[in-house]
């Protein structure tokens, strides 16, 4: 499984993105083309290698005819995606990104994503850099995307809105649940649409995966900065084997005088605090006494502050742990539309397999809840519209360059 490795250590940025997947090996002209495909006219692509410090990277400058701010709305972008010569993944793609870079400032705002005004977001550099990375992802043949903490860097911005603190409201609320941290560089290093494009196509946060390396690249960023080169690496490589593999934690209670039903509130905190997994299993103790055995999977970080709520939220003196190897299929999340609304799909890999399709269960009650349908029936929609889709990794990446 071929995936790509965006490390941040130098914040984000769409056109920073370009610049990595065209010094990757991505073709100028070809990324062009596409664009064009927008029919959007007057917008031009240029790129040039440029020194960060003392490191070099690709430039890619997204030069438009536009004057000023835009002030598109999601369904006037949408409208464009819809109407664009594109390959109908690219176009899916590119309207997550739009739609949750609405959802994140509709949230800051206080409103409805399809009132947000797209300011700097919503002119059309932005767009050919949303769309320019939805399609050179692809082009790569890139089936997962996984992601570095993201360096913020610090200090003030002058917005549409006015002065605004490092990182923009915006690129705040996109970052919710993401690994990112400040800096001493007094710059924006993380912009809204860079944080948008990558939040919505990675897997997985964190280290660099295991893998055997066949190339890196590096985009250059606007500002060269005294501090460190102002480069995205992006690292392409070859995951080792057809199966995910970690580590975590086993925590186990056996307990015999509980209330069973302050089970369920004792698991609910285990999940809110990070919980892999929590499961009960009924035993039988010594003198022949009933009891239930809870098991927690962690990861091995915060197994002592999951220990630590069990001991304080159930009846037991003790908590046993060990360390278990959990073998796994790669996974992502990809949302399909049936004909009642979306629903999320989680789909397992072995290798370049799919193996498994589960339609997200909450998604499914959603949709049925609102629509009436039974939920059986949107569920086997929302698989067979997920089995139409294979082929796709995180983003809807497909596995062949040329889809």
């Amino acid at each position: 499984m071929r995936i790509g490795y965006f490390d941040c250590w130098s914040g984000v940025s769409g056109d920073m993105i370009l610049g990595a997947l065209v010094d990757a090996g991505l073709e100028l002209e070809r990324l062009q083309a596409a664009i064009s495909g927008l029919g959007v006219p007057g917008i031009q692509l240029a790129a040039e290698q440029m020194k960060r410090g003392a490191f070099v990277g690709t430039k890619v400058h997204v030069r438009t005819e536009e004057q000023g701010h835009s002030h598109r709305r999601l369904p006037d972008i949408e409208a464009i995606l819809d109407r664009a010569n594109l390959p109908e993944p690219v176009r899916a793609d590119a309207r997550r990104i739009f739609r949750r870079l609405a959802e994140a400032e509709a949230t800051v705002h206080g409103t409805t994503p399809d009132r947000i005004h797209f300011h700097e977001v919503g002119a059309l550099d932005a767009l050919a850099d949303v769309v320019g990375a939805a399609w050179g992802i692809r082009q790569l043949g890139l089936a997962r995307i996984h992601v570095s903490p993201i360096n913020l860097g610090s200090g003030f911005i002058q917005a549409a809105h006015g002065k605004m603190p490092v990182p923009a409201p915006g690129t705040a609320a996109l970052l919710t649940g993401v690994p990112a941290y400040g800096s001493e560089i007094p710059v924006e290093l993380t912009t809204p649409t860079g944080a948008a494009i990558l939040t919505t196509l990675a897997a997985t946060y964190g280290p660099m995966p295991a893998m055997t390396i066949r190339r890196v690249a590096y985009g250059a960023g606007h500002h060269d900065l005294k501090e460190q080169p102002n480069l995205l690496r992006l690292i392409i490589g070859e995951l080792s084997g057809d199966l995910d593999r970690d580590q975590v934690t086993v925590l186990e209670a056996t307990i015999d005088d509980m209330n069973p039903q302050f089970f369920e509130p004792l698991m609910d905190r285990l999940f809110e605090a990070g919980a892999l997994d929590v499961f009960l299993s009924p035993v039988i103790m010594k003198k022949s006494r009933p009891g239930t055995t809870l098991t927690v999977l962690a990861e091995p970080a915060i197994a002592d502050q999951l220990a630590a709520l069990i001991l304080t939220h159930s009846s037991t003196f003790g908590v046993r742990a060990h360390t278990a190897t959990r073998w796994k299929l790669f996974r992502d999340l990809i949302t399909v539309s049936t004909t009642h609304g979306s629903v999320r799909v989680k789909r397992g890999w072995s290798g370049d397999r799919i193996t498994i399709l589960s339609p997200e269960y909450e998604d499914c009650r959603r949709v049925s809840q609102a629509t009436g349908v039974p939920i059986q029936a949107i569920y086997d929609e929302a698989r067979q519209a997920a089995a139409r889709a294979q082929g796709a990794g995180s983003a809807g990446v497909p596995w062949d360059p040329e889809a």
